[in-house]
C-alpha cells in the first residue's frame, strides 16, 4: 500500500509539533515546515525517526510563492505523493486596536495566514485531485476560535484573517469535492503554545481559562488529535466541517 505522506505548516512547535508527532505514530510519514525555527523543526523530525517514522524538516515561508513551489517539490523528491496537508502556519502580532495598527502589519498577517494557507492547499490539490492523476486526500485548516470572537482591542487583524480561513474551508471543500479531497477546518480555543508570547502576554491562556466552560486552557496534543481525526477515514462523510475545539467557548 502506497505510504500516506502528510505536510504540517509550522510543524516545529506548538500546535503543529504536536500534530506532527501524532501523524507519525498514527503511520504518516511527515514533512515538518518551518520559518525561522529550524532547532525546533530539527528536533520533532528527530523524535519521530529515533521511534522508527519517516520525517523530513523543510524551510518555508508560507507566504512566499517560490519558497511554496520549493517545499511540495522536495516532499515530491524525498517522501513520495503527497496526500494530507495539515494548514497550521500562522503569525499573530502584539496586541492592539486597529488605530495603532500599519498597512504592513496587516499586510504581513493576512500574507501569511490566508494567502499561505490557499499557495499550499493550491499545491496540494493539483497532487491529490482525481482529476489531475493523483489519489484523492485530505486539507485540514487550522483557523481559531477568533473567528467567532473578533479578539476585540488585541488582534482585530489576526482574527479577521482566520475568518477568511472559514469561508476558505467551505468554499474550497465544495471546489474539490468531486475529486477526492476531504477539507476541513478546526478552530482551536485558548491553547497552550508560545504564539501568545510573540501577542505579548505568554500568561494570555492563564488570564482567560476562567472565560471558559471547562475553566482550562487547551493542550496542543488536544488538538492534535481532532486534526488526525478529521484526517482520517473515520471522518470519511466530513468535508466543509469547521469544528470548534474550544473548551465550550
Amino acid at each position: 500500500m502506497e505510504s500516506q505522506v502528510v505536510l504540517v505548516t509550522g510543524g516545529g512547535r506548538g500546535i503543529g509539533a504536536a500534530t506532527a508527532r501524532l501523524a507519525a505514530q498514527r503511520g504518516y510519514a511527515v514533512a515538518v515546515n518551518y520559518e525561522h525555527d529550524r532547532e525546533s523543526a530539527d528536533a520533532v523530525v528527530a523524535e519521530i525517526t529515533d521511534a522508527g517514522g519517516r520525517a523530513i524538516a523543510v524551510r518555508a515561508d508560507v507566504a512566499s510563492e517560490a519558497d511554496v513551489f520549493r517545499l511540495f517539490h522536495e516532499i515530491d523528491s524525498r517522501l513520495g505523493r503527497l496526500t494530507a496537508l495539515v494548514n497550521n502556519a500562522g503569525i499573530v502580532e502584539s496586541q492592539m486596536r486597529l488605530e495603532m495598527m500599519t498597512a504592513e502589519r496587516i499586510a504581513r498577517m493576512f500574507a501569511v495566514n490566508v494567502v499561505g494557507t490557499m499557495l499550499c492547499a493550491r499545491e496540494a490539490v493539483r497532487r491529490m485531485s482525481t482529476s489531475h492523476g493523483g489519489p484523492g486526500g485530505v486539507i485540514i485548516n487550522v483557523s481559531s476560535i477568533a473567528a467567532r470572537l473578533g479578539s476585540p482591542g488585541e488582534y482585530v487583524d489576526y482574527a479577521a484573517s482566520k475568518g477568511a480561513i472559514d469561508t476558505f474551508t467551505i468554499g474550497l471543500a465544495r471546489e474539490v469535492a468531486a475529486d477526492g479531497i476531504r477539507v476541513n477546518a478546526v478552530r482551536p480555543g485558548f491553547t497552550y503554545t508560545e504564539i501568545h508570547a510573540r501577542g505579548g502576554e505568554p500568561g494570555r491562556v492563564d488570564r482567560l481559562s476562567g472565560t471558559v466552560p471547562l475553566q482550562r486552557g487547551a493542550q496542543p496534543i488536544e488538538i492534535a488529535r481532532a486534526i488526525l481525526w478529521l484526517l482520517s477515514s473515520e471522518a470519511s462523510y466530513a468535508t466543509g466541517a469547521i469544528l470548534d475545539i474550544g473548551g465550550g467557548k
